[in-house]
């Protein structure tokens, strides 16, 4: 089974695209704190609940002079409905080819139903300045996560 990274890893460079063709790396953003979320599909309830909440924080994150930054292997043109139905600010890059899913373990075996299936395992971590995972939280539920992770960057910070 593939292991989520760890508080203390460093963290996995990678270069996606975001919702409109742009290359982003993780290395861009070398020098400020990175919340880094992964999350299963656009438009899905908790989904839409996790993106509208971290968007609604990003003057709070940038105030700490942190980004956030969510990750699924939806396409970029997915990505651009969905940050605009939703009004989303946060930076969405599109990882169809799981590189960076798996770089960071969230690409995993999962059931439902009684069916087996490769899937998103909701996970978010905390990246300081210097690329090192600060905090993680596995499997997340959507309710207040935004908030819990601006604490965790605020104690940190």
């Amino acid at each position: 089974m593939t292991k989520i990274l760890s508080v203390g890893d460093p963290a996995p460079d990678f270069t996606l695209n975001d919702k409109d063709g742009n290359p982003a790396s993780l290395s861009d953003f070398r020098g400020k704190w990175v919340a880094l979320y992964f999350y299963p599909r656009d438009n899905t309830t908790g989904c839409t609940t996790e993106a509208k909440d971290f968007s609604s924080l990003l003057p709070d994150f940038e105030d700490k002079d942190a980004v956030v930054i969510g990750i699924s292997a939806d396409s970029e043109a997915s990505h651009a409905k969905f940050a605009a139905k939703h009004g989303l600010t946060v930076t969405l890059l599109s990882d169809p080819d799981h590189r960076a899913l798996e770089a960071y373990g969230v690409w995993q075996k999962q059931k439902m139903a009684g069916r087996e299936y490769m899937g998103i395992v909701r996970t978010t971590f905390l990246i300081d300045p210097d690329g090192v995972i600060r905090e993680v939280w596995e499997k997340v539920k959507v309710k207040a996560h935004a908030d819990t992770v601006h604490q965790a960057l605020c104690s940190l910070h």
